[in-house]
Order: structure tokens, then sequence, then C-alpha cells
């Protein structure tokens, strides 16, 4: 057991002109400021305003977007949230969708695979917080944006997402009954669930409706309180505007933290390795400090991938489009403004099952992210992003460090480069956030930096044994840590990065990385080091002036060296890919929730490691392979054997036997296959007098039909899939001819076939940007005073 350092935020003074840069600080209104905040009904999970707190710890939320009606099978729901946890992420974020649970208006239906019970058991296994997201609006690319069809048919036009009477008389069996699951489901009831949004980017109306309404969007958080939910209640603009955030005197009513949405590289997966110049976002600490100061720097939804039209480019290259080099420069671009709520959207994608996707989009929301829509993580941005959150997990200084404004000036000896610091009071704390200042660039930049150290501000690197200068290499941003406490020692610099470290009570363990080709450097103040595995040409130990420093070459060879009770793994990026943190269990409440008062284990290898526990004195893995596998523990609390998927391995390293699986497929050729006419409306015979007439000659819609009669489906009852109309007319007794004129509309890329009788004249096979179609044409050969039946 050990205990990470907390370090404690101030504004750092730096004495050298040297290193010199500017701390943010706006101008704060009067009133907004707080110093610690709980909404008065619950003490579990607190805020001020660097971070939130959960009992009482400071924690940083990491995490990534899941909706589980994208994959409606609650026996996975595990697997997905242990591959979040096993990335390093403590949070996942979710959507409830309101026309899957009330698809007939008055019957809400939340039981089978749209139970939300065993989404939050799961969470809690794994150790998962939630942000519960119930709308009733939630975008979300769904179809209509999680309204139910049925909306269209209640007298609001115009009014939806206002306090219309109509319309909040609509939405209040949903409200109440999702709000109640929630509540149960809430960490003061022992469930994973720490924040609720009510409404979604609710940042931008209809000029036909006030905007913002304060009445309405009281109305929706009284919903949610009315229902019994206690937790904080947390907000996503759009874009940062600052609605509804605390203390705002614009707003008469407020969320109780304020977040806002950012999808800097857009939904263009036609170019995926274009970087439009000036899409970095720069100013996001300052909009903070204006518009809710005293909430943490909150991101409720990240770009982590981009949804895929009908006719796109698929979803692989929108994974290229937010890959793993858009995670280093972004995600470390948002480190920069100290958002100690981050959470990727999407993270886990799925399918829209069912027609509940948007018209615009396909059955497939893979969305290009760190998962795949077939549960597999073999992207490289999946391994990637597990270091970056790693990092943030073991560093407590980050979430109470001073955010400082980014220069080209000051820290580094190019201005070709630009910092960001994050500093902090103790032992000189500091990260120092580089990148391009055009951060599209492609550039190999070479560069020194001056940075303040424990005796004084050094130039780094300090040795020249293997070279006199880093580099930054194209799309790439570095986090240069400074007096980082590493268990009892104090790691002085580092410019290699930190994925992980952890205290036993037999040392220390440090795993750094740097890319192929590059040179690192850090230096200690306390333990003579030595090289104990690798080349001793590409490591160079010196001691000066009371401190060790190290400086490598990064290879794909390992290298170890020791500094007293401290390991230093040396590791190249491609081999930390294969490295994971595990978390040992805790006593309830904790349980597999993560805190900086637990131990994880460190492993080596394997396609997936998943859990780890100690029981009776054996240290017990889960985890998958997908080919023969060696194991190895580099740092543990003691144990006995080595247990992988329930199998005794001995002790590490462990090879683990892979052997593929087989499938039985049956012989098709000797099935009895069957057959079923799937358009029986066809048929002379066929009889569709219980079918409702499409007769009403008006409609409550907020759009109105050109036609005598409402042909619109969703006037009677039908929203969404494949949509059959039969029209009944008499051929007139003069002439065998009669011109139709058929305009139909079905979402994009939607198609149709038209039948006379059974006979088929026209075919529409769809275009993946038209919703609608207008189509002449005659009827010809005709029989006088004969009946027809057009069927579409």
């Amino acid at each position: 057991m050990h205990v990470r350092s907390v370090l404690v935020a101030a504004a750092a003074l730096i004495s050298s002109a040297a290193a010199v840069a500017v701390p943010i600080h706006s101008q704060t209104p009067a009133g907004y400021l707080i110093t610690r905040e709980s909404d008065g009904l619950q003490d579990i999970v607190t805020w001020d305003e660097k971070s939130i707190f959960v009992r009482g710890e400071r924690v940083v939320i990491y995490s990534g977007e899941f909706h589980p009606f994208r994959l409606p099978v609650p026996d996975l729901w595990l697997d997905i949230f242990q591959k979040i946890k096993a990335l390093g992420y403590n949070g996942v974020s979710f959507y409830i969708n309101w026309a899957l649970l009330e698809g007939q208006q008055g019957t809400y239906r939340a039981s089978g695979i749209f139970a939300l019970e065993p989404f939050f058991e799961a969470a809690s296994e794994a150790g998962i917080y939630l942000l519960a997201r119930p709308g009733p609006y939630i975008n979300a690319e769904v179809s209509g944006g999680g309204f139910p069809g049925w909306l269209d048919r209640v007298d609001a036009p115009y009014q939806f997402r206002t306090n219309n009477t109509n319309y909040i008389n609509a939405t209040t069996l949903y409200a109440q009954s999702v709000g109640e699951t929630i509540a149960k489901g809430q960490i003061t009831n022992g469930g994973p669930i720490i924040l609720a949004q009510p409404e979604n980017e609710y940042s931008a109306y209809t000029s036909n409706a006030i905007f913002p309404n304060d009445v309405y969007f009281g109305e929706v958080i009284d919903q949610l309180r009315n229902a019994g939910i206690v937790i904080p209640l947390i907000s996503n603009d759009a874009s940062p505007k600052g609605l509804f955030a605390p203390g705002n005197p614009n707003y008469t009513v407020h969320v109780d933290i304020y977040g806002y949405d950012g999808y800097p590289q857009g939904f263009d997966c036609q170019q995926p390795y274009y970087w439009k110049p000036g899409n970095l976002p720069t100013d996001w600490t300052m909009l903070h400090r204006n518009q809710s100061p005293s909430t943490p720097n909150s991101i409720v939804e990240f770009q982590g991938g981009s949804f895929d039209p009908w006719g796109g480019y698929g979803f692989d290259n929108c994974a290229a489009l937010t890959n793993a080099q858009f995670e280093r420069v972004f995600y470390k671009n948002n480190w920069s403004f100290q958002v100690t709520f981050f959470n990727i959207y999407m993270t886990y994608g799925g399918s829209n099952w069912g027609n509940l996707g948007h018209p615009q989009g396909y059955s497939s929301y893979d969305y290009g992210a760190v998962i795949r829509e077939d549960r597999a993580v073999t992207r490289t941005k999946y391994s990637e992003a597990k270091l970056l959150a790693n990092f943030i997990k073991v560093t407590p200084g980050f979430a109470t460090a001073e955010v400082m404004l980014y220069t080209n000036t000051s820290y580094v000896s190019t201005p070709d480069l630009t910092v960001t610091a994050l500093i902090g009071n103790d032992s000189n704390f500091g990260l120092y956030i580089v990148r391009h200042s055009q951060y599209q660039s492609n550039d190999t930049t070479s560069y020194t930096l001056t940075l303040p150290a424990s005796s004084g501000n050094v130039t780094i690197p300090q040795l020249s044994s293997i070279s006199d200068h880093l580099i930054l290499d194209g799309r790439d941003s570095k986090v240069h840590v400074v007096g980082y406490p590493v268990g009892q020692m104090l790691l002085e610099y580092s410019t290699a990065e930190v994925f992980t470290w952890e205290r036993f009570d037999n040392g220390t363990v440090l795993v750094l990385y740097g890319d192929a080709d590059e040179v690192h450097e850090f230096a200690l103040s306390s333990g003579n080091c030595s090289l104990e595995s690798g080349k001793s040409s590409l490591v160079a130990i010196n001691s000066t002036a009371g401190q060790q420093i190290v400086q490598w070459s990064v290879t794909p060879e390992e290298k170890i060296v020791k500094c007293g009770s401290l390991t230093v793994y040396l590791l190249w990026r491609n081999e930390a890919y294969n490295w994971w943190t595990l978390e040992l269990p805790a006593d309830a409440p904790l349980s597999n929730f993560t805190s900086s008062n637990k131990t994880s284990v460190i492993v080596k290898g394997g396609n997936l490691m998943r859990t780890a526990q100690i029981i009776n004195g054996d240290l017990y893995l889960t985890g998958d392979i997908n080919e023969t596998t060696t194991i190895s523990i580099q740092g543990s609390p003691p144990y006995n054997d080595l247990y992988f998927n329930g199998m005794n391995m001995g002790a590490s390293p462990a090879t683990i036997e892979y052997t593929a699986p087989t499938l039985n497929l049956p012989d098709l050729n000797q099935s009895a296959w069957q057959s079923l006419d799937s358009l029986p409306e066809l048929s002379s015979s066929y009889d569709d007098t219980k079918w409702p007439v499409a007769d009403d000659s008006t409609t409550v819609s907020q759009f109105q039909p050109n036609t005598s009669e409402v042909l619109f489906a969703g006037q009677y009852g039908f929203h969404c899939g494949s949509l059959i109309y039969r029209g009944h007319f008499t051929a007139p007794s003069s002439g065998s001819e009669l011109n139709l004129s058929l305009l139909t509309q079905g979402g994009q890329a939607y198609g149709y076939s038209l039948w006379l009788n059974s006979t088929n004249i026209y075919q529409f096979p769809g275009i993946s940007t038209n919703d609608s179609n207008l189509h002449s044409m005659q009827l010809t050969n005709l029989t006088a005073g004969a009946p027809y039946v057009l069927t579409a």
C-alpha cells in the first residue's frame, strides 16, 4: 500500500528571465469564485475550481463515451467497461434514448435489453464512474435526437425544447421514470453514477422560440431533482459559451458544474491527414476562467473520432482523422487548459440497431473510436490513449498546478515550438507541454529547454554524451516533467514521458518512454544510478552537482537503470504499448474504483490485461491473448504463484500458449431451406381494409403538407423502418393513360420501389445526399373503369 504525493496548487515564482511565463489570471466576476462546493443534497461528490472530489479525494475524471443501446447485449457491457478501465480511464459517459423507452406515448418500458440496472452493475464491477445523460434531447446521431416519433403529433409546433406546456407534459413520464432509475444508481445509493446532465448541447435554437430559455432549462433540472437525483448536475455547451454556468448573473437557473464540447478536427474523413491551420484551441483556459471560474474545467465531449455519412469514406479513415498523433497533440493541448473532467466521444461506438440511427448515417457507429465496433482493441490509438491516461492517473499535481500562458519565447530555444507550463510550488513541480507553434507541422525540430529545477534554471540536455539537443518530430507533443515525485524520490526532470510509476515495499518502479531515434535525459537528486540492462553505448550516466543524470537513446531494445531503490525502465513507445497497469481491488465502497491510495500491478505483455487481484498470496490476472505470449510482472506486491485466466503459470515471466479457436460451420448444401413472401401486399387477393386510411386534413406537425390529405407516415403512428403505402384508384372511363407525380421523403440515402398492381414500374435506389425524390410518369395501357392499386 502507498500514498501518492498530493501537490498543493500555487503560482510558482521563477526568478530567472530565461524561464518566465505568465500565469493566467482573468478578471473573475464578483460572486463567481468558491473554494469548495456541494449541491447541498449530498456530500459524497463535491468540487472546487480545480476538480471533482469523491469521498473527499481529489479525482481527475478521464472518461470515455459508450451507449448501452448501441450494444444491446448486457452480457457484453462488462467487456467494454474493462477495456475502458484497462486504458487507465475511470469514467464513462452514456446517453439514454427516450425513443427506445417510451416508443408508445404513455407506456414506459425499460426492461430486457433496455434495462439500465445491468449497465450500472457492470460499471461498478469494472470500477467505472458514470455520467448519466438522459436528455430528453440527446442528439447522439440517433433518429430524432432521441425524441420518440409520436412527439411530432404533440401540439407544440416549433416549441420542442422549450417550456411549452404540451411539450413539457409529453416529457414528464419519461423524465420521472428514467430519473428514478438514475437516482437508484447514484453513488449515494451505492451505485456508480456521480454526475447527471440535464438536456444536451442546449447552445442554439430556432428563431421561433426564446433562447436561451431559463424557464425551460429550469424545468428540466426540476424534473431530475424531483425524481430523486441529488448528485451534481453538469452541462455540455456545444462550444464554450458559458450558458447556465454557476454564478452567471445572466441566468436565473444554473448547473452545478459547467461543461462544454469540442470537435476541432471536424468530420471530414475524406482528408484524414489534413489538419487545418488554426483549429487547435488556445483560449479555453481564459474562456473557462471568464465563464465558470468556480468549477473544474470540464470537456464533456471531446473528439475521439467522427461519424461517417452515406457514401462516406469509412470509419478507418475516421480513425486516421483522430489517430495517435491527434491524441498526442490535441489531448495534451487540453491538459494545458487543466481539463480535469475529460470525456472522449466516442470511446466505443457500436452499431445503430433497429433504425435508431439518424438518417445521415448508416448502421455502423464505429466512429473510428479506440475500441472498434466489433469490440477489438487493435487500433494504435487505443494503445496511445492508454499511455496518456495512465500518466494523468499517476500525476496528482496536474489537478492542483497553476496554468501559465502558452509561450514560444520562454523555456524553449526556438520559436518554432510553443510551451505551456502547469506549475505547482512543491519541489518545483511543473509540467511543460511542448508542441509545434504551427501545430499541423510535419517538421523535425531540434531544441533545448531551460527549466527551473531545485538547483535553479537548468538547460536540458545537460549532457552531450549522446546528443546535445532534443527533437520534436512532426505532429507530436511532449510533456516534460520537473520536480516530479516518484514514491520517496524526486525526479528533478525528465524529457522522456512518464507512462506510470508505483511504489512497492521492495522499491519503486518508474516507466519512461520516447519515440525511436530520440534522445532523452532524466535527473535525480539522490541515488547512485547504474545500467542494469541494455547497451552501454546507448545510455550515459553522470554525477554532476549532486544530481544523477541519465541520457539515453530510444531504440526498440529495453533498457533498465537502477538508482538506489528506484528501478527505471526506458522504453520505445511501441514497446510501452505492450505494458499495462492494473489496480488491485480494495474494500467497499472503493472496491474496483480508481484511487490514488490503491496499489497497481505493472504487467508487460498480452493483447489486453483486464484485472489483477491477490488471493491467498497468489497473483491472479485476467486478460486476452491473440498469440503465444510471454507475460512478465514488472512491479507488484509480494506474491507466490502467478495465475492467468485461472491457470497456474508458476513464476514470472510466464509463457502462455495460444491455440486458435475452431468454428464448426453447418453444411448449407444439406440444410432444409424455407422461403417467405416478403411482400404479400402485391397479391391481388391482399386485404388492406384494416389498414389506417391516410385521410386527415390537418396536422399539428411543424411541417405542413402540400396535399389535401396528410400523407406523413408519422401522422398515423409509423415513424421508422420500412414503410408501405397502398393507393387505390379506378382508371378513367375515357382514355388509357394517367399522369402520376409522386414526391417521397425518407431521410438521406433512402430508396423505394413502386408497383402498379403486381408490376414493378419504378425504382429509386437512393442517393447518399438526397432525402427526397420527385418522380413523374405516365401510367399507360390502363383498362377503363378497372380498379388499380399503387404500392410503394
